[in-house]
Formats: structure tokens, C-alpha cells, sequence
């Protein structure tokens, strides 16, 4: 970004925020609250002179800051330095970010979603027009994850992540888990409390945190932004049952996003999930976020704190703010580097992203069969067929009856098999007539080992 020395000697730096709920009005409130500490951080003064939403909230101070009803009127504005974007959603976001970024403007947002489908077209607009995109806020609220990335573990080569990336269904979980609750009545309890909209899809059925794992990879691995190409599943058809399978066998089900790359290419999922319940990412509940990235120099480093929150998101827009401002020299017209938006001057389009069905990992399987003399050996048969060991099983005593008959539940823990082989083995298991359901099939970590 090239800057004149009137830039460079700028001692006051104006701020629009465009969408005063939780974000937009913590944020507000926290610029407004901290200028005597901003000012010895930075030696300069941010100020909020302009915001925007569909309603005045007189919760608000407004003292010195003009209010509008049009969020393009912030973009517009020739004041205003940086437009805060906290509006959630693709439209007006997408518009409004652009005409800022056309406007001369630096831009800081929290919409993941945006990023994650639209962050190839945004950065390439703000390097052509000479301005920052940033975007800490938009993955795991407090927990400063792309910085640790892009800065803090630049001289690593990351070879996996893996991360807690939504509280509402960790919340989920963790109360499965310790209160033997079902899946439907915990996500009413969450919609109570607030953490899940009266729609809960893109919590529970994963696609939020594909939006954030779509970002967290890029920054991994020097990759443009490809949410198309991320494997999502939910938790919703996990039962009691497999959380209480997992527990005996010594795991816990957590809800993950996973980053690898690997000889065959890269890997970008978000499912369910058994890890050891010996890991420190598997002791995190409630709405907390976890994030362990793997690096080949630093090893393994966990991040944690709030993934969401007034406080905790606003803490990392102003972070946000915070560095724009520094990328302006001061008056020994001294400026540090600005870092790529994406982590990497130079993006590889070198190394192909992996279909769920080319991954490699352990399954654990659970499968509800009559109770009848050799099935369990047909069942041996058919994995080793297909080349799968089986390194652990628990075989419960009937449980129910269809029929007349009665049904046992086998629970398998599986060697690492490629995913188009295990659905070979799948398919020919349910093909069993002792077979009466389909099999739940949940993928197993062992994060290589590492202690994290």
C-alpha cells in the first residue's frame, strides 16, 4: 500500500461502523471506552464519527457521531478512513464493502460468511485500489487465530488444524456428554438461551464453521478461498447412544473442522468427529472455541477463548482497526510490512483439494443386526475384504425388538482405510439381511499422535 507522507504523518484516524447489534454496539462501545489506551498503543486517535443501522438504539452514545438509516451513506462518507462491516449476510455487505474499497477506504468485517464466498474477489479489489481487508472477528470472535497464522506461525509449514469453530454445537455436544441429553432437546434449550437462531442450520448442520475452516485453510496453506469444495455434515443424527459408545471406548464426539495437507492433496471437512478424550481439545465445552494447529516447526499450538459475544468479537475488530492504523508510519516515517490477506504474497494452485471420499482416517461404526449365530463373523469377513482392521468392539446385550426379533448393537473402532473403501464395506454390510438400519459411521481423529 503506497502512502504520502501526509498519510503517513495522519494523527487522527476516522471509523463508520456499518450495523449496531452485538458486534456493531460493542465495538462502538468499546472504542468509545478505551481512547486513552488506544492513544498510548498507537500515538494516534481512532474515532467513531459515523454509524449506521436500520434503527436508533438509544442504548447508544451518539455524542460527536453522525447516525444514519443507510449503511452506503457510512461507505460514502469522505471522513470516515475505515468502515467497521458488521451487517452479517452476502447483501448489502458485499456492495457495501466494495464501494468502500472503491472509495478509497480500509475496510474491517466479521462476516465469515462473506469471506469464506466472496474473499477472492474483495482482496483482489482492495490490492488493485491500495487499501486492508481485515478480518480477525469473522473466525472464533476473541481468539486471535488469524493472526497466529499469518504472523505469529509464518515461519512454520502448517500441516494441520483442527478446530471447535462453533459454540452452539459444542454447546450441543458437551451436554449430551455429561447429561446423557438427546440432540432435540438440547438444541430447544439453546434456542432459549440464545445461542441458536430459531433456524439452526448453519450451526448444527455445519456449514458456519465451514465458512470459518474455508478461511482458517487459506491462511494455512497459501490457498485461494474455496468453501464450494469443504465436506459438511452435522451433528444431528448423533445419538446419546454414540456418545455414550465413544465415552467407553475412551473418546469424546466433538464437532470439528479439519485442515491437512497431505502428499495427495488437501483435505477441508467439518463433521462429527471421535477424539481421545485424553486430548486437550476434547476437554472443551459449553460455547468455548478451540483451535490446534500443527506446525512443522513450532509443533502443535492450541488456541482457546470465546468464539462469540459483544465483547470478545469487538476486542478483535478493534485489534483489527489497531493494526490498520499502524501500517501508517509515524513520524520517523518508519511502517511496518502489511501482511497479505490471505497470509501469502503468492497462492498455490498447485495442490488439489481432496473429495471427502479420498480422505484417509479411523471410523467408528455402530450397527444395529439381528441376533443371529455368525453374523458377527460375516461382518469380519466383509472388512477384511476390504483390507480394514478392526481395533476395537463392544457388543451390548439386546436392546430392542422388530419383529419378534432381537436386535443387538455392534460397535466397531476401525483401522485408517481410504473413505470410497470403507463405503464399499458399508454398503455391503447393510446388504446383510441381519443388517435392519443404516450403519452410523462417525470418522475418528488421532491428530498423529500429538498431545494436543
Amino acid at each position: 500500500m503506497k502512502q504520502s507522507a501526509e498519510a503517513a504523518g495522519k494523527q487522527l484516524f476516522n471509523v463508520g461502523i456499518c450495523g449496531l447489534g452485538t458486534v456493531g454496539g460493542g465495538t462502538l462501545t468499546l472504542l468509545q471506552s478505551k481512547q486513552e489506551e488506544l492513544v498510548r498503543r498507537l500515538g494516534r486517535t481512532l474515532r467513531v464519527t459515523h454509524v449506521a443501522s436500520r434503527r436508533r438504539n438509544p442504548e447508544f452514545d451518539y455524542s460527536g457521531v453522525q447516525y444514519s438509516a443507510e449503511v452506503f451513506a457510512v461507505a460514502d462518507d469522505p471522513a470516515v478512513d475505515i468502515l467497521v462491516e458488521v451487517l452479517g449476510g452476502t447483501e448489502p455487505a458485499l456492495a457495501l464493502i466494495l464501494r468502500a474499497i472503491e472509495n478509497g477506504k480500509h475496510v474491517v468485517t466479521a462476516n465469515k460468511a462473506l469471506i469464506a464466498v466472496h474473499g477472492n474477489e474483495i482482496f483482489a479489489a482492495a490490492r488493485r485500489r491500495g487499501v486492508i481487508v481485515a478480518y480477525e472477528s469473522a473466525v472464533a470472535g476473541g481468539i486471535p487465530i488469524i493472526k497466529a497464522l499469518r504472523e505469529g506461525l509464518a515461519a512454520n509449514s502448517i500441516q494441520w488444524l483442527a478446530g471447535i469453530i462453533n459454540g452452539t454445537g459444542n454447546f450441543i455436544m458437551t451436554e449430551m456428554a455429561q447429561k446423557g441429553r438427546s440432540f432435540e432437546d438440547v438444541l430447544k434449550e439453546a434456542q432459549a438461551l440464545g445461542y441458536a437462531e430459531a433456524d439452526p442450520s448453519f450451526d448444527v448442520e455445519g456449514i458456519d464453521a465451514a465458512h470459518k475452516l474455508t478461511i482458517l485453510a487459506s491462511n494455512a496453506f497459501g490457498i485461494a478461498l474455496s468453501f464450494d469444495k469443504v465436506y459438511t455434515e452435522g451433528i444431528s443424527k448423533v445419538t446419546t447412544a454414540d456418545v455414550s459408545y465413544a465415552e467407553e471406548l475412551g473418546y469424546r464426539i466433538k464437532h470439528l473442522g479439519i485442515a491437512r495437507i497431505t502428499a495427495s492433496g488437501i483435505e477441508m471437512r467439518v463433521h462429527p468427529t471421535l477424539i481421545s478424550s485424553q486430548k486437550l481439545i476434547a476437554n472443551v465445552n459449553g460455547v468455548m472455541n478451540a483451535v490446534v494447529v500443527k506446525g512443522d516447526s513450532a509443533g502443535s499450538t492450541l488456541y482457546y477463548g470465546p468464539g462469540a459475544g459483544a465483547k470478545a468479537t469487538a476486542s478483535s475488530v478493534v485489534a483489527d482497526l489497531i493494526d490498520i492504523v499502524r501500517s501508517y508510519g509515524g513520524s520517523e516515517d518508519v511502517r511496518p510490512a502489511c501482511v497479505p490477506a490471505l497470509s501469502f504474497v503468492s497462492l498455490r494452485d498447485d495442490v488439489p483439494i481432496l473429495k471427502i471420499n479420498e480422505i484417509e482416517c479411523e471410523y467408528y461404526l455402530r450397527i444395529s443386526v439381528r441376533d443371529r449365530i455368525g453374523v458377527m463373523a460375516r461382518i469380519s469377513q466383509i472388512l477384511m475384504q476390504h483390507s480394514i482392521n478392526i481395533e476395537a468392539l463392544i457388543q451390548k446385550e439386546p436392546d430392542a425388538a422388530q419383529s419378534g426379533e432381537v436386535i443387538v448393537p455392534v460397535v466397531l473402532l476401525t483401522g485408517k482405510v481410504q473413505e470410497s473403501n470403507m463405503n464399499k464395506a458399508i454398503a455391503a454390510i447393510e446388504a446383510l439381511p441381519e443388517v435392519v438400519e443404516r450403519i452410523t459411521r462417525i470418522r475418528v481423529e488421532l491428530f498423529d499422535g500429538d498431545g494436543n
